[in-house]
């Protein structure tokens, strides 16, 4: 969640998962994935910052992917597909 400020001076807090397109117009006009439009007093910059800020924070309590124990295999994603058609990849 991020805090914002609506046109009238008012708090505003909006879920960043949420937004689709931040836009100047010129007014900041924030878009969801609703379709809603949100017209705020921040510059297109701050609210990115402010994303930015909150993804930073929100991944860091969420920890990192848990180990894999690479030598047996587990975890590793397969590769890219052998286009030189020698059947190695």
């Amino acid at each position: 969640m991020i805090y914002l400020t609506r046109l009238n001076n008012q708090p505003l807090v909006v879920n960043a998962d949420l937004i689709k397109f931040v836009e100047t117009s010129p007014d900041t006009v924030i878009t969801l994935l609703t379709g809603e439009k949100l017209i705020v007093r921040e510059t297109v910059d701050q609210v990115l910052e402010r994303i930015a800020d909150f993804q930073r924070r929100f991944y860091r309590r969420v920890g990192p992917i848990a180990d894999f124990d690479l030598d047996s295999g587990a975890g590793k994603r397969p590769g890219p597909p052998d286009r030189t058609g020698s059947g190695n990849a």
